[in-house]
């Protein structure tokens, strides 16, 4: 009877493991999210050089530069 009681014991601090394993850690979901926002900041940052290469329109490339401008902000602030 004790050695039923001990296995289930361990079954159930394995499993108990198993899930902490599986669960990620809220630092690592806040590092995940932060990872995800740079990524796509960068992206658009991306997009936003290769406009400007491109643009003939003084007006245009004045706004492309102040996305640029607000991106990079964004970025820093990261």
């Amino acid at each position: 009877m004790a050695r039923g009681w001990e296995s289930k014991s361990v079954e159930s601090q394995i499993e108990d493991r198993r899930e902490t394993r599986s669960r990620p850690a809220e630092g690592s979901r806040d590092e995940l999210a932060r990872r995800r926002k740079r990524e796509s900041l960068e992206s658009s940052r991306r997009g936003v050089l290769k406009e400007l290469e491109s643009t003939k329109s003084e007006l245009h490339r004045r706004s492309l530069e102040a996305a640029l401008e607000h991106l990079n902000e964004e970025l820093a602030k990261i």
